[in-house]
């Protein structure tokens, strides 16, 4: 057994608990630390959860923000237990073996 993993994204809240309430406020406090994005990246970034993000991102979320790493993002554990396809006692049986007849053009 594995377990899944995933994490909730808290930048929007983040966002508005500081008076930012539209994405393109982002675009020059991160420009002053040295992140260019466009508006495109920015609205993505506040709009959804991030699957990789540069350290240098990060560490200019949280300076902006004033909050730490553990306040941006939450890791959650999405599913306690998912068994891994074909592994363990408790995998499925072989298939069935059939006979097979092969016939060649022209005969019967």
């Amino acid at each position: 057994m594995i377990k899944k993993m995933g994490c909730h994204w808290h930048l929007r809240q983040l966002m508005a608990a500081k008076g930012m309430f539209q994405t393109s406020d982002l675009i020059p406090p991160l420009a002053e630390r040295g992140v260019q994005l466009s508006r495109e990246q920015v609205f993505r970034l506040v709009t959804q959860t991030p699957q990789r993000l540069s350290v240098d991102t990060l560490a200019a979320l949280c300076d902006i923000l004033g909050c730490g790493v553990g306040d941006l993002l939450e890791v959650v554990v999405v599913n306690e237990e998912v068994r891994k396809i074909g592994t363990g006692p408790a995998a499925p049986s072989a298939p069935q073996v059939r006979r097979t007849t092969i016939r060649r053009p022209g005969t019967p």
